[in-house]
């Protein structure tokens, strides 16, 4: 594979990548949503913070999938 230049091999050894991790790693932090409260409009944190989540992988994807195009 190229990047489009001739000659030049493909690379995928950015820096950015390590972003990735943190969407892998914050949902293994148990610690982090062992709890009832708070209650954001009558949802318990585990909840709302499975769907931060979600927020937190999708934006870290996008940054690194912009940032190494």
């Amino acid at each position: 594979m190229t990047t489009g230049e001739p000659g030049q091999p493909r690379t995928d050894r950015s820096p950015w990548n390590w972003l990735l991790v943190l969407p892998i790693v914050l949902p293994l932090l148990t610690f982090l949503f062992n709890a009832d409260e708070p209650r954001l409009l009558g949802f318990p944190l585990f909840y709302w913070l499975q769907i931060a989540f979600i927020v937190v992988g999708v934006t870290t994807t996008t940054i690194v999938y912009r940032m190494t195009k």
